[in-house]
């Protein structure tokens, strides 16, 4: 591939690329930055048709996984994506299911086996840039926690990347966030413990991609098929312009020289 600026992000399943980078990959896309998706599983443990949960009768992974794959490719041209790669591999559940047993779940594929796939698309990209998750994928989901493993493993051993960073929120935005859901009177099942989040004070990158807030809905509502799990959607227009506008990151290393606190990942590259 032509060595061109290369934005590179690993996420586990479809969906995941815009909640945490929807606009920076929208913003990449515009700048004319090469932009890859690396989606590892196929996202058979989300809702079936008609909100059905994975293990209630009538939940068919195989066409959970299908219509998810193909809502991803709608959600990708949105975003501006040049390149989506598929990994394949089956969705482990969230943390406590008994899929994560499953052998051939992500979370249990020998780490040099998938890790050495991702590194020779690293090879192939060759991207200054990448995004993962942090250390416990965000939330502690198997799948999130295992890309973060293989895509420190595939940049050591390809040693391609220049930059290398963990999308992140804010613990004041939060905090912030969910003040305002619930003035929006938005009901949810889930309320954060006081240490849900990044501190503050770790992270060290914040990309306005307010220019991109609209295409960044409209590839989270691609994703229709997982729609009930999407509060952000059901906020008021001006609470979701606000939660839209800005990406936060933490960047675990770089070759290259670049400020505490940056406003552009590819700070020193350019």
């Amino acid at each position: 591939m032509t060595h061109q600026l290369t934005l590179m992000a690993v996420h586990a399943h479809p969906d995941d690329e815009v909640l945490g980078t929807g606009g920076l990959l929208a913003r990449c896309a515009a700048e004319g930055i090469r932009t890859v998706l690396v989606t590892c599983t196929n996202g058979e443990q989300g809702d079936d048709a008609g909100g059905v949960k994975p293990g209630e009768p009538g939940h068919n992974a195989p066409e959970v996984a299908e219509r998810r794959l193909a809502e991803l490719r709608e959600s990708a041209g949105l975003l501006g994506i040049g390149h989506v790669e598929l990994l394949g591999y089956r969705d482990s559940g969230m943390a406590g299911w008994s899929t994560n047993d499953d052998p051939e779940a992500f979370a249990n594929v020998p780490l040099d086996e998938s890790a050495g796939r991702l590194a020779a698309l690293m090879e192939h990209y060759r991207p200054q840039v990448v995004v993962t998750y942090d250390e416990n994928g965000g939330y502690g989901h198997p799948d999130h926690i295992q890309a973060h493993r293989i895509a420190l493993a595939a940049a050591e051993k390809s040693g391609v990347p220049d930059k290398l960073y963990y999308t992140a929120i804010p613990r004041s935005g939060i905090k912030q966030m969910f003040e305002t859901v619930r003035e929006a009177g938005v009901e949810i099942d889930f309320d954060p413990p006081e240490d849900f989040g990044t501190p503050d004070e770790l992270i060290t990158s914040t990309l306005d991609v307010s220019a991109h807030v609209e295409v960044k809905r409209k590839a989270l509502q691609a994703h229709a098929s997982q729609g009930e799990n999407i509060f952000l959607l059901r906020l008021p227009e001006e609470a979701q312009q606000a939660a839209f506008s800005f990406e936060s990151f933490v960047r675990h290393h770089s070759r290259v020289a670049a400020p505490d606190k940056e406003e552009d990942l590819f700070d020193g590259l350019r």
